[in-house]
């Protein structure tokens, strides 16, 4: 399971890990209230991991994993590899300072990319946008998205 994930980062790897956990939670009809009691945590900690916006310890994994009643190590093993994936620093890590927290789901996003595609949409400026909506507004009436070009990265 592992090697399907290379070349993805760990923004795609923490998405991934908690949508499995998503859907084995909710295979088993368990809410997330009680999920988050069982690894002495909230409700709240819970939707944050299934979204992959917070790391993974092992231990909560592991805890999560016998809750939802997963325990044959051939599926328990592949989540587990998953999750230190999941725990890896990316590319941009050393450089957190440089970029606002925001946008690092992005770095992450574009580190596990395959294709990126520009697309043209208006030739006016964010700023005449907002000063002047109604003329972007209709501008925009009239553009159709324009593929200005695909690269394979």
């Amino acid at each position: 399971m592992t090697t399907a994930h290379n070349g993805s980062g760990p923004t795609v790897r923490r998405m991934q890990l908690g949508a499995k956990l998503r859907a084995l939670r909710e295979a088993r009809g368990i809410t997330r209230e009680a999920a988050g009691h069982r690894i002495r945590g909230s409700e709240s900690k819970i939707s944050r991991m299934e979204l992959g916006r917070v790391s993974f310890k092992e231990r909560d994994v592991v805890d999560l994993l016998r809750l939802y009643g997963v325990t044959d190590p051939a599926e328990v093993e592949p989540l587990l590899a998953l999750t230190k994936e999941a725990n890896a620093p990316g590319w941009w890590q050393p450089y957190n300072e440089q970029y606002p927290t925001w946008f690092q789901n992005y770095l992450g996003l574009e580190e596990a990319s395959t294709l990126i595609r520009t697309l043209r949409w208006l030739n006016v400026s964010v700023v005449a946008t907002v000063t002047f909506s109604s003329s972007a507004r209709a501008a925009s009436a009239r553009s159709a998205p324009r593929a200005l070009g695909t690269r394979a990265v």
